[in-house]
């Protein structure tokens, strides 16, 4: 619980200078974006590699790193394009002294072999599938935190790519919701 404080004061006064998550999201910090981001561990409890595709804020990624950080051999590969919040990342994994590493690098320019790939907010599930491909294909599971439209971007990855994926309500909001994908196929061509 202390690091998760301890995250919340680093976000908030990270917050001030640039935009990591919507001011007005910061009062439910506990159930918007910790509890929100811990759901996901009761999907892969024995998980122990992840990647976290745009980081962003880190969530899901910090929050996991922080309730797995005395579990022995978990890490989580926070991926972030943008420098500015990969600085603010590294500062929290540093700071909390967290199983983490920071990848200012295109999530689909990497290679890395994990057992879960995840994001939160980070793009609809037809360009998200994409960003996601090389962890899929090599046999990680995808566990990608959505709202309530959920049915209309599942519709809409469909005609993009040839996937299995089963949808799990979220437990900390009525209207979200988690995919989980099995397998990713070739992409279809439009």
């Amino acid at each position: 619980m202390a690091d998760l404080e301890r995250f919340l004061e680093m976000l908030t006064a990270g917050n001030e200078v640039m935009n990591l998550i919507g001011p007005a999201t910061l009062p439910d910090f506990w159930n918007r974006h910790a509890w929100d981001s811990a759901q996901l561990l009761r999907l892969a409890p024995q998980a122990l590699t992840w990647a976290d595709l745009g980081a962003g804020a880190g969530f899901p990624g910090l929050v996991l790193a922080i309730l797995r950080k005395d579990w022995p051999g978990f890490h989580i590969y926070l991926i972030e394009s943008m420098t500015k919040r990969c600085r603010f990342l590294s500062e929290v994994v540093a700071a909390l002294d967290l199983p983490a590493t920071v990848v200012n690098e295109r999530a689909e320019n990497l290679d890395l072999s994990v057992d879960i790939v995840t994001a939160r907010a980070c793009a609809p599930l037809y360009r998200l599938f994409g960003y996601a491909r090389p962890y899929l294909t090599a046999g990680a599971q995808g566990l990608f935190l959505k709202g309530q439209d959920v049915v209309a971007d599942m519709t809409e990855a469909a005609r993009y790519w040839e996937y299995e994926a089963d949808v799990v309500p979220s437990l900390s909001d009525p209207g979200g919701r988690i995919v989980r994908v099995k397998r990713l196929g070739r992409a279809r061509k439009v």
